[in-house]
This record gives C-alpha cells, sequence and structure tokens, in this order.
C-alpha cells in the first residue's frame, strides 16, 4: 500500500516539474497554489495526464480540499485503490 503511495507520489512530482520547471523544489508539503503558480488551466490540464496515466477519473469537486502535493497524491491513491 506504501510502495502504490510512493509510487504515485514519485509520478506526480514528474508531472508536476513539467509544469513548474526543474529549478523548482517539489516535496509532498509543496503548495500547489502558492508555490507552483498552478492556476486552473493547468491544473486541469495535469488533472488530465494523471487521469491518462493512472487509469482513473479525478472528480473536480474532490480538488477543492486539494492544496498540498501529498493531499493530491493520496487522492490519486484513494481513487486507485477503489477502483481496484
Amino acid at each position: 500500500m506504501l510502495n502504490d503511495y510512493n509510487d504515485v507520489l514519485q509520478k506526480l512530482c514528474h508531472h508536476l516539474k513539467q509544469l513548474a520547471g526543474a529549478e523548482v523544489e517539489i516535496t509532498p508539503q509543496t503548495d500547489l497554489i502558492n508555490e507552483l503558480a498552478i492556476d486552473s488551466v493547468k491544473l486541469l490540464n495535469l488533472i488530465m495526464e494523471i487521469e491518462d496515466e493512472f487509469d482513473i477519473s479525478v472528480p473536480i469537486n474532490a480538488l477543492a480540499d486539494v492544496q498540498t502535493v501529498h493531499e493530491l497524491a493520496n487522492l490519486i491513491h484513494q481513487i486507485k485503490s477503489q477502483k481496484q
């Protein structure tokens, strides 16, 4: 279970690095909006990439509570776990 979460976190960080740029350090505590300046368009693009990568569907309303990389990785992990 933890390996699954770590796999999700690693892949998510890879996608975020492409959005934010290589010079930005991304940790589980990184704030998506304040530190990475991810606006709604970038967020939707990121969610589409995540949905393709993990073969899941992320409900838009679930994103309202997501502020950090950890919270987003946790949400993806939960959706993946429910699907199996």
